[in-house]
């Protein structure tokens, strides 16, 4: 019964990361680190086979050394290349392509969002100071909601996820 409330955690901390990078522009490290941690806490009462296991790590280490890459581009900021990580460790090998699609899908809804936002003066509109900021071109785009969404999207079909069911 009490793995079922593990099933939580993931969404939770998806959920959270995605509001703090709207809200502050920045996904704290802790968030990744505490995501890491719960899975390699989490894996053995799933009772996952290591073979699985090793999927989901191989998932996470590729999406880090990408979003690592993808960083020194500067292409994305280093909590996103982080929370990818994160976010691949969780959804495992299998789901790897559907989170970079679907990612990519919610990152242009997101970016025609901003666009459209930005198009309206900020004087016009009563907006906390959180998005006055998010109103300015030069802030960026908070990637992390897109990162998010998408790894809500495919956590159900994800084998750590069926196995905590």
């Amino acid at each position: 019964m009490y793995q079922s409330s593990l099933l939580l955690i993931f969404p939770a901390a998806m959920a959270f990361a995605a509001a703090m990078d709207m809200l502050t522009m920045t996904i704290p490290n802790r968030i990744s680190l505490g995501l890491l941690a719960a899975f390699l806490l989490i894996f053995p009462i799933a009772g996952l086979p290591l073979d699985v296991v090793a999927s989901h790590l191989a998932a996470g280490g590729i999406m880090l050394v990408a979003g690592v890459v993808m960083f020194a581009f500067g292409w994305v900021g280093g909590g996103d290349a982080k929370l990818l990580a994160a976010g691949a460790l969780w959804l495992g090998l299998p789901q790897l392509a559907p989170f970079l699609l679907v990612t990519a899908m919610f990152g242009s809804v997101l970016l025609l969002a901003l666009v459209a936002y930005r198009g309206y003066p900020a004087a016009a509109l009563p907006i906390p100071e959180w998005a006055v900021r998010l109103h300015r071109s030069e802030t960026g785009m908070p990637y992390g909601l897109a990162i998010g969404a998408a790894a809500l999207v495919l956590f159900p079909y994800s084998a750590l996820f069926k196995a905590l069911i």
